[in-house]
């Protein structure tokens, strides 16, 4: 996640993160780090980059700060009307296609994010890459960013449709892990949200460590 910079990097923004969506066989999990750069400049350590939209539905951000919270904002406050007029939740196919117009109607003054969006209604679990330019792709998982190559290489290899969220929670702190290794832009810690017909979980720093503690990964630094 990048902090305020020059247009001439705005490109390059959209780059600088490592975001994960997974499908898994009773829900989703959504999982980033936590550093915002500003070029080379670590410009924060605990920033926000998993959104909870609604009870069956959240979101990853990556790219221009400003616009990323903006968007989840809006999309929040969207969801939020659908349930009072409709008494039911969206779906996540129609807010995935929802936050997709929003963003292909403001292509000409775009906003600079790049989202994942997941989460859980009657036909099950979904995850989906939503571009700048409001293209919107479904897959059993995704991965935004400068890490984004660094996650695809173990995910690739490891992950399965019969996964479970337990799991899934831990091969997206390995796919992290890996990325914050090699990639600068991404580091200082983890969020991980899970989504299931059970409802909406955010794992606290306890739960974290001990699975990292269980997995052999070493602690983040704890912040001053």
């Amino acid at each position: 996640m990048q902090g305020p910079i020059s247009a001439a990097d705005e490109e390059r923004l959209l780059k600088g993160t490592t975001t994960i969506g997974l499908v898994c066989k009773d829900g989703v999990v959504l999982a980033t780090e936590r550093r915002a750069t500003a070029g080379t400049m670590i410009t924060n350590k605990q920033t926000q980059k998993v959104f909870k939209i609604d009870e069956n539905i959240g979101i990853t951000i990556a790219g221009l700060v400003g616009d990323a919270q903006v968007l989840a904002r809006y999309l929040k406050a969207e969801v939020s009307l659908y349930r009072l007029r409709r008494s039911a939740p969206l779906s996540a196919e129609g807010a995935a296609t929802l936050l997709a117009n929003i963003l292909s109607g403001n292509r000409f003054y775009p906003y600079y994010a790049w989202l994942i969006l997941g989460g859980v209604d009657a036909k099950g679990g979904h995850v989906f890459s939503v571009d700048p330019a409001g293209g919107c792709i479904e897959d059993r998982f995704v991965s935004v960013g400068s890490g984004s190559t660094f996650v695809y290489g173990l995910i690739e290899e490891a992950y399965s449709r019969d996964i479970s969220t337990s799991d899934g929670v831990d091969l997206a702190l390995r796919g992290l892990t890996a990325a914050m290794k090699r990639d600068s832009a991404s580091g200082d810690g983890y969020l991980v949200h899970a989504i299931s017909t059970k409802g909406y979980r955010e794992l606290d720093d306890d739960e974290i460590n001990k699975r990292l503690k269980a997995l052999k990964i070493p602690l983040p630094p704890p912040l001053p």
